[in-house]
């Protein structure tokens, strides 16, 4: 995301912290390269001029006291940007015991729907029973895609693909969907933001009474969000913004800032394809992860969707009876996969966002991931229940190996790292109330 405005970022901290005397011309150097690199991040030409004066006339101010002008300057760079993407997190106030229903609307091609599911699976990982309410009656096959998507991350989904008016959708399902904590509502979107789309939204949302109504945007059109994020603010009193695609355009600086102009928060963005590719939007954690600084947060935010709360407690009764076996090692792995790739994973991590670690070292590791999956569907249960049986018996070995296309070598591999996770749980389960701690104080025993 925005890797041009990432690189020039690190430079511009770098060049700071390495000038012998922070003069006049470097500061003009580093401002006219951040400018260069939020113009090719497609932000306002205005807004950019705006902020390179105001970084030029507080970094020349000498009066400040008890602070080094290398550490003022690189504080008024961050605060700069931060400003820029919005400054603190805004946050939707989802609690348990409630009954929320969030609709999403947008126009053709910004992902309503495929954002449906991924907000429906992001709120049903963190324990909300979540159904999905589809009233998109005029783009054909909508409903069949929804119901695709919900099947795919289990979550029920209702759809009326025969009635052509959204409200008596909603009037059909209206009793089934009180069972529910959260109710994600997909409706129409339209090339414009037309006289007909704005009267069905009004329609929906004197009748659906939302506690949200979010808008999609894809990040691709830059500026131009802002103009679609002002026309809905005034004909629907939208809450707040999602965006998407944000891993394939150059185009995302001027999404981003675009919906801070206008005052509408940016919630979450999409940042590709896979249902766990969805995260909210944090100013803050996303400079950070930009320079190549980590991103706590976010990397425990990631763990939290992919792995359910069902499943932590299962593995935790797991772990306290000391019955965590090949399997469960097996799902921990899907685990990993589902946070998404590596080198993602990688950026979050405080130190190794700014490692240069090879690519195709990160590619081999997940290729490994993948090779010990198949190796474990190829095991019989006595062997997934007791692995030392393959260290044992050179034949099962090879069976396995000829099964799964893979080699003794990589089984070994996975044997010997099972153990060591093995001992890990184990210390784990010494440490008291490790499962209840906060995920700031687990972030701090981890990293």
């Amino acid at each position: 995301m925005l890797s041009k405005l990432s690189s020039t970022l690190k430079k511009s901290f770098d060049k700071i912290a390495g000038a012998v005397f922070l003069d006049k011309k470097t500061i003009e150097i580093v401002v006219k390269d951040l400018q260069r690199a939020l113009i090719q991040a497609d932000v306002n030409i205005h807004l950019v001029k705006e902020i390179g004066d105001k970084i030029k006339k507080q970094a020349e101010n000498e009066k400040i006291k008890g602070i080094e002008k290398k550490e003022h300057l690189t504080k008024i760079l961050h605060d700069e940007i931060l400003n820029l993407l919005g400054g603190e997190k805004k946050e939707l106030e989802i609690k348990k015991g409630k009954k929320i229903k969030i609709m999403l609307m947008g126009l053709y091609g910004a992902g309503k729907t495929t954002t449906s599911s991924k907000l429906a699976a992001y709120y049903s990982k963190r324990g909300f029973k979540t159904a999905i309410l589809g009233l998109d009656v005029h783009r054909p096959a909508a409903s069949q895609q929804l119901e695709q998507l919900g099947k795919k991350i289990k979550i029920p989904v209702f759809i009326d693909e025969k009635e052509k008016q959204a409200i008596k959708i909603y009037e059909k399902f209206k009793e089934n969907l009180k069972e529910f904590d959260l109710i994600i509502i997909d409706t129409a979107g339209r090339h414009d933001l037309d006289k007909e789309l704005v009267k069905e939204i009004k329609e929906l949302t004197k009748k659906i009474k939302p506690d949200y109504k979010l808008l999609t945007i894809q990040a691709d059109i830059g500026q131009t969000a802002k103009n679609q994020a002002q026309e809905f603010q005034k004909a629907a009193g939208i809450n707040g913004v999602i965006i998407t695609r944000m891993d394939s355009t150059a185009k995302a600086g001027g999404a981003l800032t675009a919906c801070n102009e206008t005052k509408a928060p940016v919630f979450f963005i999409g940042t590709g394809e896979k249902t766990n590719e969805f995260e909210t939007f944090n100013p803050k954690s996303f400079i950070s992860r930009m320079l190549g600084l980590g991103d706590l947060d976010g990397l425990l935010e990631k763990v939290q969707s992919a792995v359910d709360e069902k499943s932590q407690k299962k593995l935790k009764q797991k772990l306290d009876k000391g019955q965590f076996n090949l399997r469960d090692l097996q799902e921990q792995l899907k685990s990993m996969q589902g946070m998404g790739s590596l080198s993602k994973i990688a950026e979050m991590i405080p130190g190794l966002g700014k490692a240069k670690i090879p690519e195709n070292l990160l590619g081999t590791q997940e290729e490994k991931l993948k090779k010990w999956q198949h190796a474990i569907n190829s095991m019989t249960e006595q062997e997934i229940n007791n692995p030392e049986l393959l260290e044992k018996q050179t034949s099962r070995l090879q069976r396995i190996a000829k099964g799964s296309g893979t080699t003794t070598s990589d089984i070994r591999q996975l044997i010997k790292r099972n153990g060591n996770w093995h001992r890990r749980f184990r210390k784990l389960r010494c440490l008291p109330r490790t499962f209840s701690k906060t995920n700031d104080e687990i972030s701090k025993k981890v990293w």
